[in-house]
């Protein structure tokens, strides 16, 4: 029978130096939700031809279907971190996945497109939770001479939940029909739930900020990160007015965030914790790998099928194939990182990725669809390598009360990588390409425009590698761990 963990951290360590039995029950449930949450995002990108067609709608009304899933997890991932915190993060994790199981059968069922949206927007809000919260009760479950190997294995049940979603969801819809996408959540949300509650330490007593939660704060900063993705997601690429309203908003919303911070008595994020290089250095790293690792996913089809004139499902195939060496190498990165050090992994995560990407525009042009593989195999592993040791440097020594609201900002900033990323990549590859619509330009405008999209990608990670040469000369370890603690 499964006994709960009752401590945290360094307590759960087996008189061996092995991990317990129980703390590998805790890795099981936490990486069931990391795989139910990324599944929830690459699930549903398949079926919107098949959703377009049965509510008879366009295909910009069909894509809320995807963007009110991630609207509600980039909005309010750093919200329920802190709530988390502060209420408890067995109990708000495990009402995550209730939600998130009870939100994937209202999708399943919905009679309406407009009711399928909402429903996916609460799917959104529980899978915020569980994004949030799973990394940070790695500190909980975890010893820290562990924390890379648990970082790395939660990062290979993202990428299988990324790799899974396409390939599983076009199986269901051919076999059961479009509502199976989202029923299939179902069964798997309540195996997690049941595990969860089994395994899952019980949260502490007392350590809660008796101030309370930031309401006016959490308010803003969700207003603020809702306008922004808009505005970088509407108008199909075109910058228009309502793009510019919606800027305005975000930077005012963002500035009125700023200041209530400064002034309230228990904030949602304490505005001294970016004077920490690490966690503020980290961050920005994050979303600018984030946003490069986009362009893959932006790009990618694009040259695939228009420049190397493959068809849908060699495109699939070739596509799949990061995904697949992301899982793969989640677990040995996390290793490495236990062995040699984040710092070191970090910069040499980055250095790979350099790499890769200075290779995914050279090599396909040469080797053609080997040559497309041969980069992304050297990209994903780097980034894998990137991720585990980065989010390793920001978690592994935060005070217990703030593990909720940093690793809710380390989620947050890939969302926004990803956001920002989808839309400027995406515009970099039209304006390199010299045309306005890309499905029908010539190969060699494509190819041209993906050479110069990877150019670009390569000098965004050398930009990462001076913050992470900066970060090192700012903070000397003493300095470090003690800012950390403040966060």
């Amino acid at each position: 029978m499964l006994k709960p963990l009752t401590q945290a951290g360094d307590e759960a360590v087996a008189p061996d130096g092995k991990t317990p039995p129980s703390t590998k029950w805790v890795l099981a449930s936490l990486s069931l939700s990391m795989l139910l949450s990324s599944l929830g995002t690459s699930i549903a990108n398949v079926g919107l031809p098949a959703l377009a067609k049965v509510f008879a709608a366009s295909f910009q009304e069909v894509q809320w279907i995807v963007l009110a899933y991630l609207l509600a997890i980039t909005t309010l991932i750093v919200s329920v971190g802190r709530l988390g915190d502060l209420a408890g993060r067995r109990r708000l994790l495990l009402l995550g996945l209730l939600l998130f199981t009870l939100a994937s059968v209202l999708c399943g069922v919905a009679p309406t497109l407009w009711l399928l949206i909402a429903a996916r927007a609460a799917q959104g809000l529980g899978a915020a939770i569980m994004m949030a919260l799973t990394m940070a009760f790695v500190g909980d479950a975890v010893p820290k001479n562990k924390t890379g190997s648990a970082m790395g294995l939660l990062g290979t049940m993202s990428a299988m939940g990324t790799a899974l979603g396409p390939a599983l969801g076009g199986t269901l819809i051919a076999g059961f029909g479009w509502r199976a996408i989202f029923l299939v959540n179902v069964p798997l949300g309540i195996l997690t739930f049941l595990l969860a509650y089994r395994a899952l330490p019980v949260d502490r007593q007392g350590s809660a900020d008796r101030a309370g939660f930031d309401r006016v704060g959490t308010l803003l900063l969700g207003t603020s990160l809702a306008a922004y993705a808009l505005a970088v997601t509407v108008g199909r690429g075109r910058f228009t007015g309502l793009n510019l309203v919606l800027l305005l908003a975000a930077v005012l919303a963002g500035g009125l965030f700023v200041v209530v911070e400064a002034r309230v008595a228990s904030p949602l994020i304490r505005l001294a914790a970016f004077r920490n290089a690490v966690l503020s250095s980290s961050l920005a790293m994050n979303a600018l790998v984030s946003t490069v690792m986009m362009a893959t996913l932006v790009v990618g089809p694009f040259y695939l099928s228009r420049a190397l004139g493959l068809g849908e499902a060699q495109v699939g195939i070739v596509m799949s194939a990061g995904p697949i060496i992301s899982a793969l190498s989640g677990v040995p990165a996390g290793r490495g990182v236990d062995r040699w050090g984040a710092a070191v992994m970090t910069t040499a995560g980055l250095v790979v990725m350099a790499t890769g990407l200075s290779a995914l525009a050279l090599l396909p042009g040469v080797l053609g669809v080997a040559g497309y593989v041969a980069a992304i195999a050297l990209l994903t592993p780097g980034y894998q390598l990137f991720q585990a040791a980065n989010n390793t440097a920001v978690m592994r020594d935060v005070a217990p009360e703030r593990r909720g609201v940093v690793a809710g900002l380390l989620s947050l900033s890939r969302n926004l990588g990803l956001v920002s990323g989808a839309s400027a990549m995406g515009a970099v590859f039209v304006l390199a390409s010299g045309t306005s619509d890309i499905a029908s330009a010539h190969p060699g405008a494509v190819a041209s425009g993906m050479r110069f999209t990877f150019a670009a990608a390569t000098l965004l990670i050398i930009v990462a590698l001076a913050i992470a040469a900066g970060s090192r000369a700012l903070a000397p370890r003493p300095a470090l761990d003690a800012a950390r603690e403040e966060a």
